[in-house]
């Protein structure tokens, strides 16, 4: 039987039971696949995160109780969150390898900052049936994010954005596509949501790997260079975006709700 550390933690928040909630889960060596996906879906939160040491940082692998992901912003600052807070408290930065690159986290006086991609975006010739009947409404504009796995549709107004009520059974047929909505914000440059029920993840509550995407669309359309951004889910996010030639700084607050130990058996072979 093993015992594994495990935190959780709320990312892209300064309180506690605000923003996006993420599992920390250090490991010394990888276990199984299947083992991995198997704690994602015991923890039952949008993402688990695990790492292992390496020479360069840690290698950072992400699961939702359903799949492994390729990038995900809020348990890669949990991540970091941990290491600098209850591992390696010496640390200023981190340096994560990833399905998506290096990743580098680095400690700020207004949070932590990760050096993440810049996302590209693309139109969509056809507006799909299942996205504007699963919305509710017709977006001003619906483009593609360049990696081909989120619509990214930009709506009126922050009261629209807000008040969705998706269906989510229409929007999992867009599979493998998420869906980021935004509109210019009120009392932030913007406001979005993002929806990925094909991947176990309804409605998330707060996606750094989305503002890959939402920094450089807004920044090219307010004309500014820093964008903050509110993620207009039930816990609310906060995030705060700067763009570094072709990558994305994203920063971020984070809390610990909780640390304790796994009792995990391995499955037989």
């Amino acid at each position: 039987m093993n015992k594994l550390r495990i935190w959780q933690i709320d990312a892209f928040t300064g309180r506690l039971f605000g923003g996006n909630p993420a599992a920390v889960v250090p490991l010394d060596d990888w276990l199984d696949d299947a083992t991995l996906q198997a704690i994602a879906r015991e923890n039952n939160l949008p993402e688990t995160t695990f790492f292992v040491p390496i020479e360069s940082g840690y290698h950072l692998r992400w699961f939702t109780p359903a799949v492994e992901v390729r990038l995900c912003g809020h348990a890669t600052l949990a991540s970091a969150f941990v290491l600098f807070t209850e591992i390696e408290p010496q640390l200023q930065s981190v340096s994560f390898d990833t399905l998506s690159g290096r990743l580098v986290v680095r400690r700020g006086d207004d949070g932590l900052g990760m050096d993440f991609p810049l996302w590209l975006l693309r139109p969509v010739e056809r507006v799909p049936d299942a996205l504007t009947a699963g919305l509710g409404v017709e977006p001003d504009e619906l483009l593609m994010v360049d990696t081909g796995d989120n619509f990214f549709a930009v709506l009126d107004s922050e009261s629209t954005v807000r008040t969705l009520d998706p269906d989510f059974r229409l929007l999992e047929t867009l599979h493998p596509a998420g869906v980021i909505v935004t509109a210019e914000g009120v009392e932030s440059d913007c406001v979005c949501r993002y929806f990925a029920p094909s991947y176990g993840i309804p409605e998330d509550s707060g996606t750094g790997s989305i503002h890959c995407a939402l920094a450089p669309y807004w920044s090219a359309r307010l004309g500014k260079q820093a964008i903050h951004s509110r993620q207009l889910s039930a816990r609310g996010s906060e995030l705060h975006c700067e763009l570094a030639g072709e990558r994305t700084i994203i920063r971020g607050q984070a809390v610990k709700y909780l640390e304790g130990w796994i009792r995990c058996q391995e499955p037989a072979p």
